[in-house]
């Protein structure tokens, strides 16, 4: 299709002004004031006193995830239109093989699982365990175009690695040219007070979060960044939740080391508080790292503003109550996880925009620009410039919303944003020059069709 977008005004991490887009054959084809193509578009946008962004990437999401109380609520399809309503138009979710499954073969099978969705999507490849062929593997991923690897330092008992594996790793991942994303909690620590609270009879979800204090956060932080410096290996620590980390994030990147790092709209705007409470009030909290005090999150958007954190991603993972309800004797139990894809960018504007905590530009950064860039495929997506994909969202700065279960479109009946007010929403979402969201509806899905991406 050939869209013609009039007036806007348009934002990239680095700019802010007005022209006009002409998208031909999914994209970018012309950028400029007064655009009047050869041959007459087949659809014209007026957008004026509107905004167009590029379009959303999720560095972090987990759609169709197994787990003792079944598959997370959203597959590929149900995630992806989620995001789709958001204004996130790529997708980077995890490979996680079952113990002597190759890398590669659980890749193969994970693409599958995903060819579902509406928006491209990428994956991170995670080694959990060290066999005599997962060096090879690791560099079969690379040459296939996936070069991030995602690492646990919690969960030792399912997919958890032990310091002489994870160091294994490092080394393998640097040596084949690429980056590991790491899961930074000491999981041995943690298991020994979450194992001990159960035995004291202290089995509500209010206890979670004391099982998981921020120490066991920042001192894997601390670790993993000293451990990659020994390995050479860039690193991106994910979902950073504790005011303590990015001290030593800081401290790292101005030593020069290839450190980065991801945090979460949750992290951001909840705390702690809402762990006081009946079941039925505090379970869809449980998520880790868990929520921590109002002074983690002041840290973390000043770590934002300092550029200390790279990108804000979702770690998007919701479960129905039914399946929360597992946990119900027990917070061990409790599925980890709640959704997100879908109101990242409306919270960041509202909240963060829109309190001067973060410019336009920055929120484009953070949203688009540093995922495509940090993992392989910027500018095809991550900007708004001739040749690259056109996935594009027109954003209009008027509508005012109130977040709900009940409206929104992911498949769990549960929200953590419950009741958040909102300004500013996605008005049309373009993917690769199809119109996928016009004016609160799914439009075209016929025509949507994800493809994978593999990145440089």
């Amino acid at each position: 299709m050939n869209i013609l977008i009039k007036n806007p005004t348009i934002v990239t991490s680095t700019q802010t002004y007005k022209a006009d887009i002409l998208i031909n054959n999914g994209k970018v084809e012309a950028i400029g004031e007064g655009i009047n193509p050869n041959n007459k578009p087949d659809k014209v946008i007026d957008a004026t006193d509107k905004l167009v962004f590029p379009g959303g990437i999720d560095p972090h999401v987990h759609m169709h995830l197994p787990t003792q109380a079944g598959f997370s609520s959203d597959n590929f399809y149900d995630g992806s239109k989620a995001a789709l309503f958001g204004g996130t138009t790529s997708l980077i979710d995890f490979v996680t093989p079952s113990k002597g499954q190759s890398l590669v073969d659980a890749l193969e099978q994970r693409v599958k699982e995903a060819e579902n969705s509406l928006i491209d999507y990428t994956f991170h490849i995670s080694p959990v365990e060290w066999r005599d062929t997962t060096e090879h593997e690791i560099k079969e991923c690379v040459k296939r175009g996936f070069t991030s690897f995602k690492v646990y330092m919690a969960y030792k008992a399912a997919i958890g690695l032990n310091n002489d594996v994870l160091m294994k790793v490092l080394l393998a991942v640097a040596k084949a040219g690429g980056m590991v994303t790491v899961h930074a909690e000491l999981g041995d620590e943690i298991d020994l007070l979450r194992n001990k609270f159960i035995e004291e009879g202290k089995i509500e979800p209010f206890y979670h979060p004391l099982s998981r204090p921020w120490p066991t956060e920042s001192e894997a932080v601390r670790e993993v960044i000293e451990m990659a410096e020994v390995a050479k290996c860039s690193l991106y620590i994910v979902h950073v939740s504790s005011k303590e980390s990015p001290v030593h994030i800081k401290n790292a990147q101005l030593k020069g080391q290839q450190v980065f790092a991801e945090t979460c709209p949750h992290y951001l705007l909840l705390n702690d508080a809402v762990y006081q409470g009946n079941f039925e009030q505090t379970a869809k909290f449980v998520l880790s790292p868990p929520l921590r005090k109002g002074e983690d999150s002041n840290a973390l958007w000043n770590a934002i503003g300092e550029g200390v954190v790279q990108t804000i991603g979702t770690d998007h993972c919701p479960f129905s109550f039914k399946q929360k309800e597992i946990g119900i004797g027990d917070f061990r139990k409790i599925p980890n996880g709640a959704g997100g894809v879908e109101h990242r960018l409306t919270l960041l504007y509202t909240y963060g925009v829109l309190t001067n905590r973060i410019s336009l530009n920055q929120f484009v950064n953070l949203t688009s620009t540093q995922p495509a860039k940090l993992f392989g495929f910027y500018p095809q997506k991550g900007d708004i410039a001739v040749g690259s994909d056109a996935d594009l969202v027109i954003w209009n700065r008027a509508i005012s919303e109130r977040i709900s279960s009940k409206t929104h479109h992911q498949s769990a009946d549960l929200n953590i944003f419950e009741g958040f007010e909102t300004i500013g929403k996605p008005e049309i979402v373009i993917v690769k020059g199809i119109i996928a969201i016009e004016n609160g509806y799914l439009a075209n899905e016929e025509k949507l069709k994800g493809q994978l991406i593999r990145r440089k």
